[in-house]
């Protein structure tokens, strides 16, 4: 099990182009045995409303109780789904909560990544600045819209509702023309005029809202709306096989923190205002949180013909170059 790392401020993150969905952890360098003796395990997660389990798992120490004391956690937070994956497949993570989106594309392309729980669904939401003059989508054609990343899990949300209406963006033909970044920069980007339209995931779009912004897609109209898993657990497969004890480990406490914040609703929304605040160095208003939540479902379920219908969509949008097959992609049975 590899470890490496870097913390990313609030000022990395404002840089980086991206949160996605859709955030930075501390450092890691060599695999295998601590000095101290122990085996080292990396969880992955992004600073967002809908990868909550990770940080209620990480502030109530569920995955420390789950895998003993020979094993020492280590939580690693990231801008967007590429880098996380970048980070699985190289094994500076051993498993974490990403948007299905990344990871079926990997997948689709032949990387081990191996989906076994959900984490959330529902959240995206599609916003329109008030410079924008957009009412509806009639007036979006020749407009810019954002996403966290190109073909992350709200793009191929925006872009398929689309489809229903014969508006496509200019990758494809269009007149919608497209930019990607961090979520935590889009206030800034519709105050310059830089971007008209965000297909962004929560707490952003609340954020967005209480500074104006217009709702034109809610979470319950756009494509696959709060049944698409919004967030999973993942791992890879070679990591299952060497470790399978550990993951059925992993998914005991992640089913811990989806619990928690089910039955904890108030106490896990604070410690998700302190965890985004500790990483962002940006404090969200309880108000925007409890708006956000309304838009976000908390399960460890995973659909997978969702999920096969989302990846068919994505090879439609031309995100991927052959239609994908995702058999052998999630396995539940450690849910069990």
């Amino acid at each position: 099990m590899k470890r490496k790392g870097l913390l990313l401020s609030f000022i990395t993150l404002l840089l980086i182009g991206i949160l996605s969905a859709c955030g930075a952890g501390g450092g890691n360098e060599a695999s295998g045995k601590e000095k101290s003796g122990k085996n080292k395990v990396v969880i992955g997660y992004f600073p967002n409303i809908d990868h909550v389990p990770a940080m209620i798992a990480k502030e109530k120490g569920y995955y420390e109780e789950a895998l003993g004391d020979q094993v020492e956690i280590e939580y690693k937070t990231f801008p967007d789904g590429g880098a996380f994956m970048t980070a699985l497949k190289t094994g500076e993570i051993d498993a974490g909560l990403v948007g299905p989106a990344p990871v079926m594309n990997n997948y689709s392309n032949g990387a081990d990544v191996k989906i076994i729980a959900g984490a959330s669904s529902g959240g995206t939401v599609v916003v329109a600045s008030k410079k924008s003059g957009i009412e509806s989508l009639d007036d979006i054609h020749n407009k810019t819209f954002i996403t966290p990343g190109v073909g992350c899990t709200h793009d191929v949300q925006f872009e398929t509702y689309l489809q229903d209406y014969d508006i496509a963006s200019s990758r494809i033909g269009g007149t919608l023309k497209h930019t990607t970044g961090n979520p935590a920069q889009y206030q800034a980007f519709f105050e310059s005029g830089k971007v008209d339209l965000a297909a962004v995931p929560e707490p952003w779009a609340s954020l967005l809202i209480k500074d104006g912004a217009k709702v034109i897609v809610d979470t319950k109209d756009i494509a696959y709306g709060t049944t698409l898993p919004n967030t999973v657990l993942v791992t890879s497969n070679k990591f299952i096989k060497e470790n399978k004890d550990l993951v059925q480990n992993i998914v005991k406490a992640h089913k811990k923190a989806v619990d928690f914040i089910n039955k904890n609703k108030e106490e896990a929304r604070d410690i998700a205002i302190q965890s985004i605040k500790e990483i962002t160095n940006q404090e969200l208003d309880p108000e925007i949180i409890d708006s956000a939540w309304e838009r976000v479902r908390y399960t460890t379920e995973v659909d997978e013909k969702v999920l096969q219908d989302f990846s068919n969509s994505s090879y439609d949008l031309k995100f991927l170059k052959e239609k994908p097959d995702l058999k052998g992609l999630v396995d539940t049975s450690f849910l069990n």
